[in-house]
């Protein structure tokens, strides 16, 4: 039995939630185990002539990591989005099988007694991230407190950003990340749409409809309504800019826009953005030597191929070597003087790496698989009670959907290279626990509180009472 009879025939224990099947999900993700499986079985093919896992124990271990989630979920009852889950293990599965495919020795870290080499730390975060979004999806019931504390989020969100002048670690000559340990990122995207989400829901009638003209038919909000959240966003914008992070900026701004539109229906706001960001990207590239270099390599890779050309080179090779379909998990990413041609293909090229391997209906795939994550996003946005809830959802998404975009583009050269990783799929325990808690609240987003009541059902001897006219 299945869906309400389910329910019906399974009642809760006093105290104790009633469970609920998700049978999509259980599909969805015992389809997601068996496509990994094949491709760990490619990779061991190529890698030793038999047909054997690259990593069984890593593959079981994932697998096992998956059934617990979707069995916290089916025990906590609620009604939460089916597709998301699988759809998050997708993407997580591809990056641990490249993360094994890789030399293990891009990354190694030791852990009390271990020391664990990339595929290991890969799926240790993994197992990890999984944690967080169960819990979070679970766990999470009321939104209250990130709602009325939306300025403390801003606040924190730019303190970390400041505080990367200080501890920073620099990363291809940007000073990107805050290093705590084995952790090393910057969440401050996640404070940011929090706060962007709880000031538009709160403003969101004034921005719209209390317009002050600019020039001829140009209006925009007035600017006692529209100076708290633009003095945030040019002062986010302004520190990562400086830090010489063009990918967070571009990230942050898209988002803005985004929400912005969302939350006014006005076109002409985001027609302006969009000016207002040609105009400031211009006064970038005049100022700043690190951005005409970033343009410069854009426009033309080959004039440094040895430099600042290189990866990127090696990049669009990689995906002419992989054609329509690829040379095969395994078969791809030959080896100069022993390292991958590409040095950062496990964080700002994976994928190129997929590209190669598993060709272009390997790279739509992944792509599609984001878009799903954003289209999940915006429907749980769209069935939402209030403006906040929308919003917030609506913004979570597009935090993956965008940082997935531009670092698609730059690999694939469209637009300038930035320094932001492929969301989960990059190597990198911060950036998975960042989208693990993304995934974790879209999920405790989505419920749709309790299930009407089933009507009672009626067995054929009740029926044939009542068609012959007997008492029911």
């Amino acid at each position: 039995m299945t869906g309400l009879a389910a329910d019906a025939a399974a009642p809760a224990l006093p105290g104790f939630p009633r469970p609920r099947a998700r049978p999509r999900e259980l599909g969805l993700l015992v389809a997601v185990v068996a496509a990994l499986a094949v491709g760990s079985l490619s990779l061991g093919l190529l890698r030793t002539g038999r047909l054997e896992p690259a990593d069984g124990p890593g593959l079981l271990l994932y697998t096992v990591g998956l059934l617990v989630a979707h069995a916290v979920l089916v025990a906590s009852g609620r009604r939460l989005d089916e597709v998301l889950l699988p759809t998050a293990a997708f993407l997580g599965g591809i990056g641990l099988l490249l993360m094994e495919r890789l030399p293990q020795d891009l990354v190694v870290q030791e852990i009390g007694p271990w020391t664990l080499g990339l595929g290991e730390l890969q799926l240790l975060w993994l197992g990890i991230a999984l944690v967080v979004a169960t819990t979070i999806a679970v766990g999470f019931r009321s939104d209250r407190w990130l709602r009325l504390y939306k300025y403390t989020w801003a606040a924190a969100g730019l303190f970390l950003l400041a505080l990367t002048f200080v501890f920073g670690t620099d990363v291809n000559g940007s000073r990107l990340t805050l290093q705590v340990g084995p952790l090393g990122g910057q969440p401050s995207e996640l404070l940011l749409v929090i706060f962007f989400a709880a000031y538009l829901a709160e403003n969101r009638v004034l921005l719209a409809d209390a317009r002050v003209r600019l020039v001829g038919p140009v209006t925009v909000p007035p600017l006692p309504y529209l100076a708290p959240i633009g003095a945030m966003l040019a002062l986010a914008l302004g520190i990562v800019v400086i830090q010489r992070d063009l990918g967070a900026a571009l990230l942050f701004y898209a988002v803005f826009l985004a929400l912005l539109f969302l939350a006014t229906g006005r076109l002409s706001d985001v027609v302006l953005g969009l000016l207002l960001f040609a105009v400031g990207f211009l006064v970038l590239a005049a100022i700043f030597p690190h951005v005409q270099q970033r343009i410069a390599t854009w426009l033309d890779p080959w004039a440094d191929p040895l430099g600042g050309g290189f990866q990127l080179i090696q990049a669009l090779h990689a995906f002419a070597r992989g054609g329509l379909v690829g040379t095969g998990l395994g078969a791809g990413l030959p080896e100069v003087a022993g390292r991958p041609p590409i040095p950062a293909i496990h964080t700002d090229f994976p994928l190129a790496a997929i590209g190669e391997e598993l060709g272009m209906t390997g790279v739509l795939a992944v792509l599609a698989a984001y878009l799903v994550l954003v289209e999940r996003g915006l429907r749980i946005a769209a069935s939402s009670r209030d403006d906040f809830r929308a919003l917030l959802a609506a913004g979570l998404a597009l935090v993956v959907g965008v940082q997935a975009a531009i670092i698609a583009g730059g690999n694939l050269k469209l637009i300038p290279l930035t320094g932001i990783t492929l969301p989960l799929i990059s190597y990198g325990g911060s950036s998975l626990l960042v989208n693990a808690i993304v995934i974790g609240l879209l999920l405790a987003l989505s419920d749709r509180g309790a299930a009407p009541l089933a009507p009672p059902r009626r067995g054929r001897l009740a029926r044939f009472r009542r068609r012959s006219g007997g008492a029911p």
